[in-house]
């Protein structure tokens, strides 16, 4: 079971392992959208972190509303009891402030529930605000990315014409190839010429050519005249000129 387990988890090794590089592949043909759509991605993340922070701080509105409505009802008693005091009306001033009493109460059940709203609404602007600048510096980034790459694509395609590699369509490839079977078909021309001159003495046949030439000249051509004149018969004229 080991071993099949082995082979199960290097097959899906091996499935990641294509399926990243295909992953890969499409993310590197569609570099410029996909580093935009990261970038807008970004931004809903933000306007989710927006959206949290606004329900936040609406809680802390809330609650601090009812909170100073009790600071300010306790405060009101306080200032009827005293009234009631300068009317020599005690009882009634014991009613105030009994009803300051749970004012005060209230504001004290809730001082910690404002205060944590207070903290949470006042850490989430904070981190909004961090999070809109990333993001503004990612946008930046990826238009600074997107440049660097057309420019590094079209540095490395300058690169390959230069060197003459690249896809076997490439026009220098090609060219190099022609001239390699242009050199061949001369290399296989001259080998034909060297096996048809086999045998030959070039420095002989040159000497005996020169001895022929020498042989025969001007002097040679008037004997062979002579020769030729001398074999021939006197040519008779078949009539005799007029008065001989």
């Amino acid at each position: 079971m080991a071993f099949l387990s082995d082979i199960f988890n290097r097959a899906g090794r091996v499935a990641r392992g294509q399926a990243n590089e295909g992953m890969s592949a499409v993310e590197d043909a569609t570099f410029d959208a996909t580093v935009r759509q990261t970038v807008a991605d970004m931004r809903n993340e933000l306007n989710k972190a927006v959206q949290a922070s606004a329900v936040a701080m609406s809680n802390y509105n809330r609650l601090d509303a009812e909170y100073q409505k009790y600071v300010r009802q306790s405060q009101d008693w306080k200032d009827r009891a005293g009234v009631a005091l300068d009317a020599n009306n005690e009882d009634l001033a014991r009613k105030a402030l009994a009803k300051k009493a749970e004012c005060d109460q209230q504001v004290a059940s809730m001082q910690t529930s404002v205060d944590q709203s207070q903290k949470a609404s006042d850490t989430l602007k904070q981190q909004v605000g961090e999070l809109k600048r990333k993001i503004d510096e990612a946008e930046r980034t990826a238009t600074t990315l997107v440049a660097r790459k057309n420019a590094a694509q079209a540095q490395r395609k300058v690169a390959e014409a230069l060197a003459g590699v690249g896809n076997a369509d490439n026009a220098f490839a090609a060219l190099n190839r022609f001239e390699e079977t242009v050199s061949k078909e001369e290399a296989t021309a001259q080998a034909f010429n060297q096996l048809a001159s086999t045998g030959k003495d070039d420095d002989l046949e040159k000497q005996f050519a020169a001895l022929g030439s020498h042989g025969h000249g001007v002097d040679d051509d008037l004997a062979a005249l002579k020769r030729e004149r001398q074999l021939k018969p006197p040519s008779i004229p078949l009539s005799l000129p007029a008065g001989q």
